[in-house]
């Protein structure tokens, strides 16, 4: 966990202003116990989790790619290479969509910007040491234009279900004993 006070107080805000302003649907979905807060989000997002990315072609069409997703200070990191079509869509559409999910157990969704992750950003050493130990070498020698990127994100909202019980008794879909 990476992430200050500062940076989870911030997470909840959105997740809060981003929960207030979803549709009824979603927040009938998401909400008591199965809504997550920031400091779960960030307990949950620990190490690699593959994210499906959608960024946007320029005949406005969708595409959803994986990547290795790494949440560090309250938001999504990931690289790709300079060849990708993602790379491409990023450069002059920098909207994307963003969601891990986990079966039923577990949903993070999350609307914003990709932005070129530089040296120049204040967490970019700590950020490319994280991946170096996760992957045992710096991502951005990985070849000769990897690009590494930063979700800036404008809405945030967290989906999981209960843990089960620690004596294994059942829980249903709604969560309950």
């Amino acid at each position: 966990m990476y992430e200050t006070r500062q940076e989870i107080a911030d997470l909840q805000g959105l997740m809060d202003r981003s929960h207030a302003a979803g549709s009824a649907h979603l927040r009938e979905i998401v909400q008591g116990e199965r809504r997550l807060t920031a400091a779960r989000v960030v307990d949950e997002l620990v190490g690699m989790k593959v994210l499906s990315l959608a960024t946007v072609t320029a005949r406005g069409e969708p595409r959803v790619s994986a990547v290795d997703g790494h949440f560090l200070h309250g938001a999504w990191t990931f690289g790709t290479d300079g060849r990708a079509a993602k790379a491409r869509h990023l450069g002059v559409r920098p909207a994307v969509s963003a969601a891990h999910v986990d079966g039923e157990r577990l949903g993070v969704f999350c609307h914003g910007e990709a932005v070129r992750f530089t040296p120049g950003h204040p967490t970019w050493t700590e950020t490319i040491a994280h991946w170096r130990t996760h992957y045992g070498s710096d991502p951005t020698t990985w070849g000769d234009d990897i690009r590494m990127y930063r979700i800036t994100p404008s809405w945030f909202v967290g989906y999981g279900v209960p843990d089960r019980p620690a004596d294994g008794g059942a829980v249903d879909d709604s969560g309950i004993r």
